[in-house]
């Protein structure tokens, strides 16, 4: 119903005018409530984003190659925040892009720090020609392995997965045996699925 004037409007009946106030007001609080939950969506993928991309790095495992410490499957969270200050030490569990395949994410331990000469003998890791291996009972199973000696660069790092049988790590990447600080994103600091375990300092089974 059109109204021409104010005469029109004198017109109508009461209970008319009020149904049309009605409309009106039921129609802005849909319009409000649309808008305010639009907001809520923006900020919140904002949020998410910028979340993921500066301060944590989200990471399927989605092999055996760090069992027992990170099991198949595993949903693990990594800090980007950890090296703003602070460089990666040895037995840190990172994740990084690998120099084979720079589309995926790998989750591994630090095991070579940069200048350092790194040589398995038996299975054990050997720094700098010292006699005693570095400790490795955090390793899933006894390893046989004779490789090296690999010279670590300057800002890079030699890493190996737990389950040293079963893991593709710096022993056989092809474009090269380290991953340099660029590539590091994060150090790992839990895993939330399936069961929640915070992953301490260094920590080592």
């Amino acid at each position: 119903m059109e109204l021409n004037n104010n005469d029109d409007l004198e017109k109508l009946p009461d209970s008319e005018i009020e149904n049309d106030d009605k409309k009106l007001e039921f129609k802005n609080k849909i319009m409000k409530e649309v808008i305010e939950w639009a907001l809520v969506i923006l900020i919140s993928i904002s949020a998410a984003y910028v979340i993921n991309k500066f301060i944590i790095v989200n990471a399927d495992v989605p092999t055996g190659s760090m069992e027992n410490t990170i099991m198949t499957n595993d949903r693990v969270v990594a800090s980007r925040l950890s090296y703003l200050i602070g460089e990666p030490e040895r037995y840190d569990i990172i994740v990084f892009i690998p120099p084979d395949e720079r589309e995926k994410l790998y989750v591994k331990r630090v095991i070579g720090l940069p200048g350092e000469t790194v040589e398995l003998i038996d299975g054990k890791v050997y720094i700098d020609g010292r006699e005693e291996p570095l400790n490795d009972s955090f390793t899933r199973e006894e390893s046989f392995d004779n490789k090296g000696p690999y010279h670590v660069p300057e800002n890079s790092y030699f890493v190996l997965g737990d389950n040293r049988n079963y893991s593709h790590d710096s022993r056989g990447w092809e474009n090269s045996s380290y991953v340099p600080i660029e590539d590091v994103l994060g150090k790992v600091i839990f895993r939330y699925f399936p069961r929640p375990r915070i992953y301490s300092k260094n920590q080592i089974q």
